[in-house]
């Protein structure tokens, strides 16, 4: 509550405010996040339904729909975009420890974008192509414990490879991106900063092998190679040495080739580290499928900015629950208890407790049907 609050003062957020503050916007925003409502006229339906027990979240008024649309247009989306990079350094923090399944310390990150589809009638700032409308959400995921610990927010058409100017580059980590990245000028910047990355090379990618280390079949392993770039304009951009791997995936009967900049782990160790990128993809399908970042309830850049970043610290909060309470259920577990007890008096710990978690059962084929014909 200190943190949000020194948010609210940094953007004089309740400036001239009266009775629908900040944080009763917060926890509006984050009760339809939970619950998963529809639009503003059912988050105020359910509100009003729900009124004896609306101190238990917090609210000490009830809620109109106007009101709660105004604050949406009116509130700097700023608040909430700080208040979880705030959660984010909690939760990095809390699963700093966790096991990436690699003989590796360092951070590792994965970066991606996904598209979200935009009315361009209903959203004209939102501009992507001619007749149709997008965001993009730009997210860097610390793989220890699938935290986003960067987000940028930007119309359709910002190209990905922008936001590597945009990246806070942290040292001694690694970055893995998949071939759409690939600029050697800013990839070059990347690697005077002192961090790896571990991408995919292009199909008329151009170099000069220097020479190559022993490369072990049986894991997949084709080549190892140390080379430099002799393409017109990225041997000049990047005139250090890389590395090129080329790994077979077996189970998809494909072939791979991957650069980095990083000499010294082993081939099949920056291998796993391209395939363990698939986490970011699993988080863009996690988020659209049980938090509301698909559908908006406002139009305006503020409004969709407003509710991206508090479904987003809606996740961590989640995440930083589970750590802290050492739950065992996943994430979508947590959130479908949290969305029917977010009103009730009972203390979250012992809502999860006294709850056996169900071992995994296979599907029984000679299960009957339910109604019979």
């Amino acid at each position: 509550m200190h943190r949000f609050g020194r948010c609210v003062q940094r953007y004089r957020g309740d400036h001239k405010v009266q009775t629908f503050s900040c944080l009763d916007q917060f926890l509006c925003m984050a009760f339809a996040q939970l619950t998963y409502r529809e639009s503003l006229r059912d988050i105020e339906a359910t509100l009003h339904a729900a009124g004896p027990k609306l101190y238990h979240m917090g609210l000490g008024t009830r809620v109109s729909r106007s009101t709660l649309a105004d604050a949406n247009e009116t509130r700097d989306w700023r608040i909430y975009a700080d208040f979880a990079q705030g959660l984010i350094a909690t939760a990095k923090d809390l699963y700093a420890g966790e096991d990436l399944g690699l003989d590796l310390d360092a951070t590792v990150y994965a970066l991606d974008s996904t598209t979200i589809d935009l009315c361009l009638a209903l959203f004209p700032w939102a501009r992507y192509q001619r007749k149709h409308g997008a965001i993009k959400l730009h997210t860097l995921l610390n793989l220890r414990g699938s935290i986003p610990e960067f987000v940028h927010i930007s119309d359709g058409k910002l190209h990905d490879v922008n936001v590597l100017d945009l990246l806070p580059l942290l040292p001694g980590a690694f970055y893995v991106m998949d071939r759409g990245y690939i600029d050697f000028a800013r990839l070059y910047a990347m690697h005077q900063a002192m961090a790896f990355f571990v991408t995919r090379a292009r199909r008329k990618f151009q170099f000069a092998r220097r020479y190559s280390r022993a490369a072990d079949p049986a894991h997949g392993l084709r080549c190892d190679q140390t080379i430099v770039t002799t393409g017109a304009d990225s041997a000049t951009t990047y005139p250090e040495p890389l590395r090129r791997i080329v790994y077979f995936d077996a189970d998809h009967n494909r072939r791979l080739i991957f650069l980095t900049n990083n000499l010294d782990l082993p081939g099949l160790t920056i291998a796993r580290l391209y395939k363990a990128r698939w986490q970011v993809e699993l988080f863009f399908k996690w988020i659209k499928q049980h938090l509301r970042i698909k559908a908006f309830y406002g139009t305006s850049e503020n409004a969709v900015k407003t509710q991206v970043w508090i479904a987003i610290s809606v996740y961590v909060l989640v995440a930083i629950l589970k750590k802290r309470l050492a739950l065992q259920q996943s994430l979508y577990t947590i959130l479908q208890v949290l969305s029917v007890t977010i009103l009730e008096k009972t203390p979250i710990l012992q809502v999860f407790s006294d709850w056996p978690i169900a071992e995994a059962v296979s599907p029984n084929h000679n299960q009957l049907t339910l109604f019979e014909i």
